[in-house]
């Protein structure tokens, strides 16, 4: 449905309903709420955007998993002179690296010449040895700090998508009811030119005749005139509306949508009283948004980030001890022929120490990693504290517009219920055509304001739902590999 829908909108193809005045001279086409949504999750280009982000972020695991991957090397050196055979070294050489920082690696040695490094062993022989840390990058190292980050920035990178989308779609959203009045304000003031237009005709008639004095011609015609204005003006309003919104269309393959005067927005929600359900209590939204926004989750995800760079800097703090152990052995077998006295009697062993005298460059380096958290903690406060408020602010505001609505609602038909008896007595030529004027009036008035209100509930209801961080809240598919 939302392919049919969008090639409508491209090439004009859903169900046509007819539409009153300009905007409808050939049959128009609705635009409703959920396919404006459904298109822009599909097609914009932010979103597209977004979603490579969250790839590369996939992809960035990856990479850093590759830290992991066990290494194959070979060594080969030769040298002959003056037809002596000086060296001929091969080394062929396998290195695992393991979780914990330690490295296990085995290889084989062929050596030949007369002129060889002492500490060389001639002829063919086989090591299996272990390298472990034993103070620096022994609970964390650069390796396994990456890896870490890089599955957390992907959560990260997924809640800033959320967190476009929620912004994308609240904007929109707000352009999409800012139409949809223009257009509910269009047609009222259609309408009305339309009445007054019969209406102006029929007194100019009676006056030709006789019956009217020319004063209620020229009265008619000012009331006419003056609808047709505001009708001018809202109609400009209607379409830079709908080319505002337009901006937010797009078609497949990243082509542009070009906007069509016949579109219009989908009226079916003005027999609705969205307005009159109840919402959830305040304090249900604001633990909702504390908890689920993902601009919010973005940032705690950030400092997960961080806290991983920081444990990473402390370990600056500690001195560098290597320990190394080898196992050696005649051959290419290097397990061939194990006992105690050959264990005795066959291996290389190593230890390194290294620790800076002031440890300057990892006290200062901790330090700025401990700062960047502070930051990112009273980022992640003031930004609670901003969603929170925004939720009351929307609330209060829904609360205030169901009143207010219930109130004009009241008042337009006590407006309409004047209006409609001016007009009987107008009939039978008891009142002006100055005071039905001055009724009919109102009555637009009213029925404007009520437009007005019901729509701003709509947007400040979308409103709501992007304090809460809920229009992002949609199932991500990343790229197939």
């Amino acid at each position: 449905m939302l392919r049919i829908f969008c090639l409508m909108l491209i090439g004009c193809l859903v169900f046509p309903t007819r539409s009153t005045g300009q905007v409808a001279d050939s049959l128009s086409y609705t635009l409703s709420e959920q396919q404006l949504l459904a298109i822009i999750r599909k097609f914009h280009p932010y979103l597209q955007q977004a979603n490579l982000q969250v790839d590369q972020a996939g992809a960035f695991i990856r990479e850093s998993r590759g830290a992991f991957d066990p290494v194959l090397s070979t060594n080969f050196d030769k040298k002959t002179f003056d037809e002596q055979l000086y060296y001929n070294y091969f080394n062929p050489e396998i290195v695992i690296p393991t979780w914990y920082g330690i490295e296990v690696y085995g290889g084989l040695e062929e050596v030949l010449g007369n002129r060889t490094a002492v500490e060389r062993t001639l002829g063919k022989s086989s090591y299996l040895g272990v390298s472990v840390p034993l103070a620096k990058d022994l609970v964390l190292d650069k390796r396994r700090a990456v890896l870490k980050q890089a599955k957390i920035m992907l959560n990260q990178t997924a809640a800033e998508r959320q967190n476009l989308v929620n912004d994308l779609l609240n904007e929109s959203l707000a352009v999409y009811w800012t139409w949809v009045r223009n257009y509910q304000v269009y047609r009222i003031l259609k309408e009305a030119v339309d009445v007054n237009a019969d209406r102006y005709r029929f007194i100019r008639l009676e006056a030709i005749q006789g019956l009217r004095a020319a004063m209620d011609t020229t009265e008619a015609l000012t009331q006419l005139q003056q609808f047709q204005l505001l009708e001018a003006d809202a109609y400009l309003q209607f379409q830079n509306a709908g080319l505002e919104l337009s901006n937010f269309l797009w078609q497949e393959e990243n082509k542009v949508f070009e906007w069509n005067e016949r579109i219009v927005p989908d009226s079916s929600w003005a027999a609705s009283n969205d307005w009159k359900i109840d919402l959830p209590s305040l304090d249900e939204l604001v633990t909702s948004a504390r908890l689920e926004h993902p601009k919010l989750k973005a940032y705690q995800y950030k400092l997960g980030v961080q806290e991983i760079e920081r444990r990473l800097k402390f370990q600056s703090l500690l001195p560098k001890a290597d320990l190394k152990y080898n196992l050696l052995n005649k051959g290419y077998n290097v397990v061939d022929k194990l006992d105690r006295a050959f264990l005795e009697n066959n291996y290389k062993i190593g230890f390194s120490f290294q620790m800076p005298l002031f440890l300057r460059q990892g006290r200062g380096a901790y330090q700025q990693a401990k700062i960047k958290i502070r930051q990112t903690n009273l980022d992640i406060d003031q930004i609670q504290l901003e969603i929170e408020n925004k939720v009351r602010n929307y609330y209060n505001e829904l609360m205030t517009l169901r009143k207010q609505i219930a109130i004009n609602e009241s008042a337009y038909d006590n407006y309409l219920r004047l209006f409609r008896g001016e007009n009987l007595r107008f009939t039978v030529g008891e009142s002006t055509l100055f005071l039905l004027n001055a009724r009919e009036n109102k009555v637009l008035e009213s029925l404007q304001k009520l437009i007005e209100l019901k729509t701003k509930w709509y947007k400040s209801k979308a409103g709501l739902v992007w304090a809460e961080g809920k229009w992002g809240q949609l199932p991500y598919t990343p790229a197939s590999e």
